[in-house]
């Protein structure tokens, strides 16, 4: 397959770009800076550059492919909702640039956030940032009824490995910054997780295999508490652990609080997926995360 990928230069974009060729694809990057083109081409990918509010653009890599994998996303916190629409905005072009085709069209949301319950792929958000994201999956999951193939893959709040920068690498900077390892509440708030070699295969299965409609969760650990994640980053660092105000951590405070777990096991039963990759303390452990 020729496959268009947004993000195709980030954190996952850079793990499913090699995934894909491994599997005999072809891949379209789409960048927004020489950086993000250069990181594309050294993957071998060809480059399409643009960025989110280029719609024409959006549509002439969509035109141009045998299926979409969008990952690109302005991972914004001070102005959360103006990158959910900007992100509406481009879920639009896409899936308008491939109605009638039958060709799948994988979008990004993230796991949803119900407190103390174990979410499945059938469930939705009560609230929180996931909520804005899961109005734009709907979004996707409609042009099934205008002939494409869309799929809904659902990140948990870690996605890990080495090279991160992401929630994790935050929290470990935080420590260092404060020189104590913290967690709000009693610690025992969980996480989901999964590696990104993981999460690449989920969405080269979910281009080629998942039926239209499909929603699925790379969850590789069901929910790690927040209070290990700590602990772990403590003994790494050398740092004593104790619980903080969620305002130490910034924009994180909110979900460290936050009760969060999420299970995989209809994904797993719908397609051959599994984790095997190490899960996010193992990797932690592993030091990388410290050099």
């Amino acid at each position: 397959m020729k496959v268009f990928v947004t993000g195709a230069s980030g954190w996952v974009g850079s793990a499913v770009v090699p995934e894909l060729f491994a599997a005999g694809h072809e891949v379209t990057g789409f960048a927004r800076s020489d950086a993000s083109a250069a990181a594309v081409e050294a993957m071998g990918a060809r480059v399409l550059r643009g960025d989110l509010d280029d719609l024409e653009a959006l549509q002439e890599g969509a035109l141009h492919s045998d299926g979409v994998v969008h990952l690109a996303f302005r991972h914004d916190f001070a102005d959360f909702d103006a990158a959910v629409e900007s992100d509406a905005r481009a879920i639009g072009a896409l899936g308008r640039a491939l109605e009638g085709s039958g060709k799948p069209l994988v979008v990004t949301s993230g796991t949803p956030a119900l407190a103390g319950q174990v979410a499945t792929e059938r469930d939705r958000s009560s609230g929180g940032l996931a909520s804005g994201r899961e109005a734009n999956s709907d979004a996707a999951l409609a042009f099934a009824a205008r002939g494409v193939r869309p799929v809904v893959v659902r990140l948990p709040r870690s996605v890990h490995g080495q090279g991160d920068h992401g929630f994790v690498s935050r929290l470990i900077a935080i420590a260092g910054e404060r020189g104590v390892a913290g967690f709000v509440g009693d610690g025992s708030a969980r996480w989901p997780a999964v590696h990104v070699r993981d999460a690449a295969r989920l969405y080269r299965l979910a281009l080629e295999q998942a039926p239209a409609g499909s929603v699925l969760h790379a969850v590789g650990d069901e929910g790690v508490f927040t209070g290990d994640i700590a602990s772990t980053i403590g003994a790494k660092l050398g740092l004593r652990v104790e619980p903080a105000a969620p305002e130490t951590f910034g924009f994180l405070g909110a979900l460290m609080g936050l009760d969060q777990p999420a299970s995989s096991e209809q994904t797993r039963a719908l397609l051959p997926w599994s984790p095997v990759e190490v899960g996010l303390l193992a990797d932690l452990e592993a030091g990388h995360y410290f050099g």
